[in-house]
């Protein structure tokens, strides 16, 4: 898959939830690999911000990224949300304040505008990061945990309870983002009335009314208190006596507040920064969570910062030794190439299983037999040699040759009973009979060595 952006701008208008100002944020195209970023036009100089965890420095009712107390955007979620269940990798979002404009609480105008402009395909490959191990932070305090197993595509299952009778237990459970616009965007922030008083003494929520959230009055209050915070909120009065929700819609769903919880979570997973193959498990979340869990996910990823390609050895190979035969002149005990598993435009992944019967261990070391770098690099060759000599007509009138071999690491020892697994990539298209490079070897999870090489392309005599 490739990366994508938007194929035109957009521009939403409206009031923050925090600050009540009269806001603009506009969804911009992006250039390839430049993720999310997001600008403050009002600013001088109009700084901008990468939308990542590390940048974000407050999560007490909402998603916070900033620099200093003059650079901070709050309430970024629900965009950051839409953007990545629709699958855009790359948009510079500009603002006029410090917060993205509420709108009807929920992601679903987001979405509708994305729909309108169009999703534009680029020419980067998608960089997804595939979980291949479960990976859990938990808060043991509140109970929250959000958890991440090994799956083939992103979902997401969010589990909450709350002291509430009208919402004490809910899961809500997103199985692909292609059902994110008909059964999650819609889902609007909700809050409860106990909390309102609180937030307006933080100075927060003065552009809160009951057409961008849902107000959940599950405690009963007397009538004096409950007309006072209607006023605080401009909202009509209500008989203090009548429990339930309150707005000027009805609830979408009985489940639509663990539903919004999904959605903040898909936001906050957003700032990762890379899309994720994996299944999210999150059981009573909150922003703050979130952040530590995007934290702990970025750590990870640096951590594998290339990934091995996914090598099941049960698959059908693309292409077998007899196949491999048929193009390199390779033979025993030269050819390094058991199979190739994974085949693209530019892209090739192969397969080499190191045995203690290699003839070279006799003498690379007889008491500690390791595999000879140079040979691992030139099984790195052979195995691009097969990505370009695949292209051509009548193939095996041709061979490839080394023409220069650049950043050479070796990283760990091959050892007989080692699964090498190549991933080539071509950085260039073939020109004049020339191709440039980059490769990898991978034992498990592991680099074991990287080359960057030229080879050339001759006609067989």
């Amino acid at each position: 898959m490739k990366q994508k952006t938007l194929k035109g701008s957009f521009s939403l208008c409206g009031k923050g939830l925090h600050t009540g100002l009269s806001l603009t944020v506009t969804f911009n195209p992006a250039p390839e690999n430049t993720g999310y970023k997001i600008q403050r036009i009002d600013l001088e100089g109009m700084p901008t911000i990468e939308a990542i965890a590390e940048n974000v420095i407050d999560t007490q009712r909402n998603t916070v990224l900033g620099k200093d107390e003059t650079f901070r955007v709050s309430t970024v979620e629900h965009g950051l949300s839409a953007l990545y269940a629709m699958g855009i990798d790359n948009c510079l979002i500009q603002v006029n304040g410090p917060e993205f404009p509420i709108l009807d609480g929920s992601a679903i105008q987001y979405v509708e505008k994305i729909q309108e402009v169009g999703i534009e395909e680029q020419n980067a490959p998608k960089d997804w990061y595939v979980i291949r191990k479960k990976i859990e932070v938990k808060d043991e305090q509140t109970g929250s945990c959000i958890t991440i197993l090994p799956d083939d595509a992103f979902s997401i299952t969010a589990m909450c309870s709350f002291e509430s009778k009208f919402i004490n237990s809910q899961f809500a459970t997103l199985d692909s983002p292609l059902k994110y616009e008909e059964e999650i965007a819609r889902a609007r922030t909700f809050v409860f009335v106990r909390d309102i008083e609180p937030l307006l003494q933080a100075n927060l929520i003065k552009g809160g009314d009951l057409d961008n959230a849902i107000v959940i009055y599950e405690r009963q209050t007397t009538q004096e208190r409950l007309d006072m915070l209607a006023d605080m909120l401009h909202v009509e009065h209500r008989d203090a006596t009548d429990l339930g929700y309150i707005q000027h819609k009805p609830l979408m769903w009985e489940n639509e507040c663990t539903r919004h919880k999904l959605l903040d979570v898909i936001g906050d997973m957003a700032l990762i920064g890379k899309p994720i193959k994996g299944r999210i498990i999150a059981t009573r979340p909150g922003h703050t969570i979130n952040n530590k869990f995007a934290r702990q996910m970025r750590k990870e990823i640096r951590k594998h910062e290339i990934q091995a390609p996914v090598y099941d050895p049960n698959d059908e190979p693309v292409m077998d030794v007899n196949r491999i035969r048929e193009l390199l002149p390779h033979r025993y005990p030269m050819q390094l190439v058991d199979k190739v598993v994974s085949l693209g435009p530019n892209t090739i992944v192969g397969i080499k299983n190191v045995t203690a019967n290699e003839p070279f261990f006799q003498g690379h070391f007889p008491e500690e037999p390791v595999m000879p770098g140079v040979l691992q690099i030139e099984a790195m060759a052979q195995c691009g040699g097969l990505l370009v000599l695949n292209m051509l007509e009548e193939p095996e009138r041709w061979s490839t040759y080394f023409m220069k071999i650049d950043g050479v690491k070796f990283r760990q020892k091959v050892v007989p009973g080692d699964t090498l697994i190549f991933k080539v990539d071509l950085l260039a298209p073939v020109r004049h009979g020339v191709s440039s490079m980059k490769g990898y070897i991978f034992v498990g999870d592991r680099i074991v060595a990287e080359a960057t090489f030229t080879a050339q392309i001759v006609k067989n005599k």
